[in-house]
């Protein structure tokens, strides 16, 4: 096992190649020496059945993994209970897409704090997650993993520490950690080596050392205010972080086999190439 890399939706470079409609994406993605690839629906799961188990069969043939991002609207940690339960269904229409398409796994915006406290905002979140696991298993969807991911916006619930403590509630969950995000919402927190290494200890303090070897990651720069993140930038930006580098080198390092889903702001399989081929340079 080694690691896996890909884009989140498609680089400016997809159309820039002539390909026009989302059952070309492995055929790019090979081309473009990738191996994983992040679904897009951030605004609703409107890919059919079929569809999406042909864009599965195209993928699995040409060796790549799919992940699915669900809509950016779910809020788990929302004080309407109609909302929370909104979110399951959305969870649960994610859960079907991406396992028509072969995959297993499903990142998960968990919501903000609001006006609530942010231990109040992660009782609900951790209350709305064991439901999902449940709707999961009652359909028969048990193999996909619900990935939570750390968030960039100070007021957002999606700390390192939330997302592993949403995980301790079912052996299946998976971190999705956002390095970018993390730095955004701290305002640069990752300065030296120590500073990636102190998420890999957490994640293996918390959830343990198959956990820490599988993580799931999205990876960007960002640029960020005192809010926290602002926007999404590519790797040749200087001012702002985190670099991809130290985290190559730590997977290496502990032999972790994650999934890294590039965001950049439309050089995104340019920049998951940089991070693989240095990773293999390792």
């Amino acid at each position: 096992m080694s690691a896996k890399f890909g884009p989140a939706g498609n680089s400016v470079s997809f159309t820039a190649m002539g390909y026009k409609h989302s059952l070309q994406v492995p055929e790019y993605l090979e081309k473009m020496g990738l191996n994983a690839f992040e679904y897009q629906c951030g605004r609703g799961v409107n890919i059919g059945h079929d569809k999406a188990g042909q864009l599965g069969a195209l993928a699995k043939e040409k060796g790549i993994t799919l992940s699915l991002h669900a809509p950016y609207y779910i809020s788990m940690s929302s004080v309407e209970e109609e909302k929370r339960l909104n979110s399951i269904n959305y969870i649960l229409a994610s859960a079907r897409a991406v396992n028509a398409m072969g995959g297993n796994r499903i990142i998960v915006h968990t919501g903000s704090c609001g006006k609530i406290s942010r231990e109040q905002a992660l009782e609900l979140a951790m209350d709305t997650m064991k439901k999902s696991i449940d709707a999961l298993d009652s359909e028969g969807l048990g193999n996909i993993h619900i990935c939570p991911e750390t968030m960039g916006k100070v007021n957002q619930l999606g700390t390192l520490d939330e997302v592993l403590t949403l995980c301790t509630l079912d052996e299946r969950l998976i971190p999705c950690i956002d390095f970018g995000h993390l730095n955004a919402r701290d305002l640069g927190y990752f300065k030296a080596l120590s500073d990636y290494e102190s998420v890999f200890g957490a994640i293996e303090n918390k959830l343990g050392s198959d956990r820490l070897k599988t993580f799931h990651s999205h990876f960007s720069k960002i640029e960020y205010t005192a809010g926290g993140e602002k926007k999404h930038l590519t790797f040749a930006d200087t001012v702002y972080g985190p670099d991809f580098e130290p985290v190559m080198e730590l997977t290496y390092k502990y032999g972790c086999s994650p999934t890294f889903i590039c965001e950049s702001d439309g050089t995104q399989a340019e920049d998951a190439l940089a991070m693989k081929k240095y990773y293999e340079a390792l």
